[in-house]
């Protein structure tokens, strides 16, 4: 397994084509899987099942189609990206489960920082309820090619909100819904001090899922 966190703004056509060379080589077997953390210029990508009418900015943001699941998010300054590829046939050919990980991977790391992340039925992504609101702290997006995942999370750190007005977030349009970080819950954090919270509940979660493969 290897870590790897880009400084500065990484381009997300640069990213995509990284991405693609990785999983290759890790079918292949010439390189070892990959959690690769980084920031995004502002932008937005449309997943498999992203509707037109949800770009409600058209002109905002360059938009990307991103090829994985799910609908149109935004990236930016102040969200922690994480493109995650890992070998399913090694950790157990269960897509349901990996993604079921991503998500308690998010909660396990919120949970350092006192924050109570929450899973939604019917709605993708990581939810903090509080006043009576539901509000995104976290999307998820991943594709699957051969066993072999990419793409993978984005919590909201300290990314400008307002950005997210030029969409509807995955999808999801309810006047108590919205979209929510860190920074506005009142936890102020540098991206390395949030990268240690990531890479400690990272092993905790899916470190377990190579020692039960292999058992």
């Amino acid at each position: 397994m290897e870590w790897q966190i880009s400084e500065g703004l990484v381009p997300y056509e640069e990213a995509l084509r990284s991405m693609e060379e990785r999983v290759e080589a890790i079918r292949a077997g010439t390189q070892p899987e990959l959690i690769w953390l980084l920031e995004h210029p502002p932008l937005y990508t449309a997943g498999t099942s992203a509707k037109a009418g949800d770009l409600l900015q058209p002109g905002r943001f360059p938009v990307y189609e991103a090829g994985r699941g799910g609908q149109y998010t935004y990236h930016g300054p102040g969200q922690r990206v994480a493109y995650v590829m890992l070998d399913l046939k090694a950790r157990g050919p269960d897509v349901r489960r990996f993604v079921r990980d991503l998500e308690e991977w998010i909660i396990r790391t919120l949970a350092r920082f006192n924050v109570t992340g929450e899973r939604r039925e019917g709605r993708v992504g990581i939810w903090v309820a509080e006043h009576g609101r539901e509000d995104k702290i976290a999307a998820i997006g991943v594709r699957v090619r051969r066993w072999v995942t990419f793409h993978g999370i984005a919590i909201n750190v300290d990314p400008d909100l307002s950005h997210f007005g030029g969409i509807v977030p995955c999808g999801v349009q309810a006047q108590n819904i919205g979209v929510t970080s860190l920074a506005q819950l009142g936890y102020i954090l540098t991206m390395p001090e949030f990268d240690m919270a990531l890479r400690a509940a990272f092993e905790e979660v899916f470190e377990s899922d190579l020692r039960n493969a292999a058992q």
